[in-house]
C-alpha cells in the first residue's frame, strides 16, 4: 500500500494546524495513499503552558480531531494522527495518538507511555510529566496497511515496548515525534533503524520540523524504514508531504532470514553478585 507522511511545523494556533492536516489528508488521497501519518502534537505545539491550556480540551470537543475525522471520511483514507494534546476527565493532559478509519471513526487510541523529563547539554530542559499523565498500556490496531503498533517520540528509546508490539503481531511501528535537534542529530536515525531491525517490521516516523512559533526547534527527517533497516524515505528538514510503499511481503522475507521474533525469550531475573 502507498502511504502518505506529513512533516509539519505545528504552531500555537490549532485552527491553522487543523487546516494543514486537512489539506494534507486530501493531497495524500489524491496522490494515491490509502493511509496518512502525521507527527506528534499535530494540533498544538506551545511550551507556554498557561497559553496552551486555553486550547487543550476534552477529546469529544477537540476541533483538530473533528476536522481530521471529517477529512478522512471525505477523502476515503485512514489517518494516524501522531498525537494531540487532550484534556482528561481528571484535568491532566494526555499526549494521545489516534487511528481514524476511512469513515472518520476512531479505531484506536494510545497515550504516550514514556514522558520526556530531561535536561540536555546546551540548556534545553523538558518536564513533560509536569502537565501530562503517562499512558497505561501498549496498542496494536488492524489497518489496511497492516497491523500497526502505536508509540510516540520518547517511547523510541525503550526497546521492550517494540518487542511487546511485535510479539502482539505488529507489522508496522508508528513512531511520530517532535525530536529536539541535539537528540535528533545524535540518535534519531540509528534508533529508528534499530527498532525496525529488532522487530522485523516497518517503521513509519512522521516528524515535526523547523522553528516553531513557541521558540522551540525540531529535527525533522520523517522516516520510513523497512524490516531490514533500509531507509525508504527521509524527508530532510523541510515541511511537506512524502510518500512510500509498504509491501508486507518484505516482512516475511526478512523474518525468514533472521527469525528474531521466533527466537525471542523472556528474560529471567538477573543475578547480581
Amino acid at each position: 500500500m502507498r502511504i502518505g507522511i506529513l512533516q509539519m511545523t505545528s504552531g500555537i494556533d490549532p485552527a491553522i494546524n487543523a487546516r494543514t492536516l486537512v489539506d494534507a489528508v486530501a493531497a495524500a488521497a489524491e496522490g494515491g495513499a490509502g493511509m496518512v501519518f502525521t507527527p506528534e502534537m499535530s494540533g498544538l505545539i506551545d511550551r507556554d503552558r498557561a497559553r496552551a491550556a486555553t486550547s487543550i480540551v476534552a477529546e469529544n470537543a477537540d476541533p483538530v480531531l473533528a476536522a481530521v475525522r471529517a477529512a478522512a471520511a471525505k477523502a476515503g483514507v485512514w489517518v494516524h494522527v501522531g498525537s494531540l494534546a487532550i484534556r482528561r476527565a481528571d484535568g491532566r493532559y494526555a499526549n494521545r495518538a489516534f487511528v481514524i478509519d476511512d469513515r472518520g471513526e476512531v479505531r484506536a487510541r494510545y497515550d504516550k507511555l514514556h514522558l520526556f523529563d530531561v535536561d540536555l547539554p546546551g540548556g534545553e530542559s523538558w518536564r513533560e510529566s509536569a502537565a501530562y499523565a503517562a499512558g497505561e498500556g501498549a496498542v496494536v490496531v488492524d489497518t489496511p496497511v497492516g497491523m500497526l503498533g502505536l508509540s510516540i517520540c520518547y517511547d523510541l528509546r525503550f526497546a521492550s515496548l517494540y518487542a511487546a508490539l511485535s510479539d502482539s503481531g505488529a507489522d508496522i511501528l508508528a513512531i511520530p515525534a517532535a525530536f529536539t535537534r541535539p537528540t535528533g542529530a545524535a540518535h534519531w536515525h540509528v534508533l529508528m533503524r534499530a527498532r525496525a531491525i529488532e522487530a522485523g517490521a516497518f517503521v513509519v516516523a512522521a516528524a515535526q520540523t523547523g522553528l516553531h512559533a513557541d521558540g522551540r526547534a525540531t529535527f525533522g527527517h520523517s522516516l520510513v524504514i523497512d524490516p531490514w533497516g533500509e531507509v525508504l524515505l527521509d524527508m530532510g528538514d523541510a515541511p511537506g508531504l512524502g510518500f512510500a510503499e509498504i509491501d508486507l511481503a518484505r516482512i516475511a522475507d526478512v523474518r525468514g532470514r533472521i527469525p528474531v521474533r521466533a527466537h525471542r525469550r523472556s528474560i529471567p531475573p538477573v543475578a547480581v553478585n
